[in-house]
């Protein structure tokens, strides 16, 4: 995790091309960000006081005040986003990421937000989940004139009530979108509250998903449900970092679904609540104890929980598919298909060939078989003991006693404590108890279980 010094970008010159100097001169600077790395939350340094979220494998956005305003700068343009290390994807996002930098505010803040758009198309921005006056909810031609290349636009309106939200673009969604164009915001209650509790530890993520082909960078913005990369904030394990905290810290974990498909969202070792949705906090009476949630498209889930058991737990998606990287869904199993002899045949014609699948396909997370550049393998991710055999949506929640208060950093693997871990058998396994033939419920042995008659025909035929 790099300091937030290290992170920030200060490139006045971005906007420069598009903005004469006057107008420049009178907007707020805009911060870019190129590392895919979580960043330390950002401590508020004026407005009203709140606790900050820490967004996955990303970051928030600072403002500045005016006037007792909130002031942001949003820019839309070309991104390049390593998915995981090995791959690097080129999307549409804004101010250097895909997704873009998460917004906080607090309950009650007027807000100014101004977008500049530099992609080679129109734009605009929608607010998703706010009550807000109606020309500034963002809608291309119905509230707004589109945001012309080269153009800023500016939105105002007060944040109005707490809860988890998002925004992204109402205009051409079918491409914006799937090039990686949304970013997660949060509205922090103004004080205590009686549906929404403090909390130590507080995450935020976006679910998405691309199309891109081996070999290639540029998502497929036309396909509606084959695709190939499933993503947490535009990452795909082993490119997702873990959730590091302290043994017996209240933890809130914030996600929002914008790919083309439901996520039942799994975590490992511990109960939560829905806590929260777009919609506003659950009511107490409406809460009850889960392990995994199921997010619909466009909707927003809240999971608090106490993680109070110490170790390494998996926290993912539970759709199989949705935990592997780029597969190739129409190559049939191979699974019990007897290779004996062949492959040494086919290696004389095609020398990489490799079998493939024929016990199972674990075997994909250790191929040496050579990938297209920029292409990640079907499985992949080390831990401690071996291969993990996952991708995509897939990540752990680390969970440590000695884990400072604040400190985000990564503790290592898990040290489990002596007899605590499965472990193999010594020596030979017994063999399995059976029932005696004779004590079946179906009778004994040679006994008729089923007789079967024909129908009788009373004509007399």
């Amino acid at each position: 995790m790099t300091s937030r010094r290290e992170f920030f970008k200060l490139s006045g010159a971005i906007a420069a091309a598009t903005v004469s100097p006057a107008t420049l001169a009178a907007l707020p600077e805009i911060v870019s960000a190129t590392t895919a790395d979580t960043q330390l939350p950002l401590i508020p340094p004026s407005g009203r006081p709140y606790n900050p979220v820490v967004t996955l494998n990303g970051w928030t956005l600072p403002w500045r005040m005016k006037d007792g305003v909130k002031e942001f700068h949003l820019v839309a343009e070309p991104v390049v986003r390593e998915i995981a290390p090995g791959m690097k994807a080129h999307l549409w996002g804004y101010n250097g990421q895909s997704p873009g930098p998460t917004i906080e505010v607090v309950e009650g803040d007027r807000v100014r937000i101004y977008v500049t758009n530099r992609l080679p198309e129109h734009t605009t921005i929608h607010w998703h989940g706010q009550r807000l006056p109606n020309g500034m909810d963002g809608i291309g031609g119905l509230t707004q004139p589109a945001i012309q290349p080269g153009k800023t636009f500016v939105y105002e309106f007060v944040a109005r009530r707490p809860g988890t939200f998002m925004y992204h673009p109402h205009a051409d969604e079918m491409t914006q979108m799937a090039m990686g164009m949304m970013g997660f915001w949060v509205t922090h209650p103004k004080g205590k509250h009686p549906l929404i509790d403090p909390v130590d530890r507080d995450f935020c993520f976006l679910l998405n998903a691309y199309d891109i082909e081996p070999g290639s960078a540029k998502p497929q913005i036309n396909t509606m449900l084959d695709f190939n990369l499933w993503t947490w904030n535009s990452r795909a394990f082993p490119g997702i970092d873990s959730l590091n905290v302290r043994l017996n810290d209240r933890v809130r974990i914030r996600i929002g679904n914008l790919t083309m498909t439901n996520h039942p969202i799994h975590l490992h070792g511990v109960e939560f609540q829905v806590t929260g949705t777009d919609g506003g906090p659950v009511p107490k009476s409406a809460r009850w104890p889960e392990v995994t949630t199921d997010i619909a498209v466009g909707q927003m889930r809240q999971v608090d929980f106490v993680a109070n058991e110490e170790g390494d737990w998996a926290f993912h998606c539970h759709k199989s598919h949705h935990t592997m990287n780029a597969m190739g869904h129409g190559v049939p199993s191979m699974i019990g298909v007897d290779h004996s002899g062949l492959a040494d045949r086919i290696n004389k014609l095609i020398p990489d060939y490799m079998v493939m699948g024929d016990r199972g396909m674990a075997d994909m997370a250790q191929m040496e078989m050579p990938l297209p550049d920029n292409t990640l393998p079907m499985m992949t991710g080390q831990g401690p003991f071996g291969s993990i055999e996952m991708g995509g949506m897939f990540s752990t929640l680390k969970v440590r006693r000695h884990q400072k208060p604040g400190d985000y950093s990564d503790p290592g693997w898990f040290a489990h404590p002596a007899g605590s871990q499965a472990h193999e058998v010594a020596g030979a396994v017994s063999a399995p108890l059976r029932a005696p033939q004779s004590a079946s419920p179906l009778g004994k042995p040679g006994d008729v279980e089923v007789k079967v008659r024909k129908p009788v025909d009373h004509s007399g035929h």
